[in-house]
């Protein structure tokens, strides 16, 4: 399935020469046809986001024009969306103002907690993990061998994870967590929750689940809240994206807002830290709000610093 090892991959001609033998593209073309027939016809292929890629980056300070041009323009799609079972995506920006709304101010996943400016969201199909991991692993040593990787960028928060629950505010009624990235939402806020230890992830998820969230999403214009826990990176990731903190202990949280979250966040989302801290189940490490990007353009990339 896909290209051959790198070492024996052309045996080192230019991508060019390799890439245009009528030999080899047959080849590969009668091998790659049969494949996904193959696969196609097994497997898991529901619509639930059974499992998410989400990540915070912060672009290097000068960079973030060619940052935004870079992703959008290319890795939005080679890197993500054009990868099997991935099968939906939404940025979102953090403008400066944006930013100092964030709390705690001493966060254990973004330090400064300002930083991480752009966040990318994926849904990936339920029982899809394993095969998906596989794919992008592999096209993100293609995309680095091709030099078609942003180096002049920060992962402040980058995880696979796996779907717990999602709270809905108005019942069966609106958009489905299936739909939330596509969906025109107005906002989104990320929230990061630390278990005091393991053991004590399931209360704290239960508690969530059952009182806490329904409570909050009454009449708030917050539509529905998605809750997963992070899941290890694997051995052969690329290097500059960390491992992943926090796999037993930590629940991540995307808030759905119908409304800018800078117009409800005093009403909205004040006191949340001190109600999760007074339970004994875990710590807020962070809270931050973000607005979607606008594809194909570069609106608001003035406005990160």
């Amino acid at each position: 399935m896909g290209d051959p090892p790198e070492k024996e991959k052309g045996k080192g001609k230019p991508m060019s020469e390799e890439t245009n033998s009528d030999t080899h593209a047959s080849d590969h073309t009668d091998t790659r046809s049969a494949t996904y027939a193959e696969l196609a016809a097994v497997g898991p292929y529901g619509v639930h986001p059974g499992h998410a890629l989400i990540t915070m980056v912060e672009p290097h300070p000068g960079h973030e024009y060619a940052y935004n041009r870079w992703y959008e323009d290319d890795h939005y799609y080679a890197g993500a969306m054009a990868m099997p079972w991935m099968y939906a995506g939404r940025r979102w920006v953090a403008t400066r103002d944006l930013q100092l709304l964030r709390r705690p101010e001493k966060s254990a996943v973004a330090q400064p907690v300002t930083a991480g400016c752009y966040l990318s969201t994926y849904w990936i199909t339920d029982g899809r993990y394993d095969d998906h991991m596989r794919w992008t692993v592999a096209i993100n040593k293609r995309l680095n061998r091709d030099a078609r990787v942003y180096r002049d960028r920060t992962h402040v928060f980058t995880a696979f994870q796996d779907h717990e629950s999602t709270v809905y505010r108005d019942g069966a009624a609106g958009p489905r967590d299936l739909h939330a990235l596509d969906h025109p939402y107005a906002g989104l806020v990320l929230q990061v929750i630390d278990a005091p230890a393991a053991q004590q992830r399931a209360g704290l998820l239960e508690w969530l689940r059952t009182r806490h969230l329904p409570r909050r999403l009454a009449g708030s214009p917050a539509a529905l809240v998605t809750v997963f826990r992070p899941t290890p990176l694997p051995g052969d990731r690329m290097t500059y994206v960390q491992q992943v903190e926090g796999v037993d202990t930590r629940l991540t949280l995307l808030w759905f807002l119908q409304t800018d979250p800078r117009e409800c966040w005093d009403d909205h989302f004040t006191g949340l830290e001190e109600e999760v801290a007074e339970t004994g189940l875990g710590s807020v490490e962070l809270l931050a709000p973000f607005i979607p990007t606008v594809p194909g353009t570069d609106r608001y990339v003035d406005r990160l610093r």
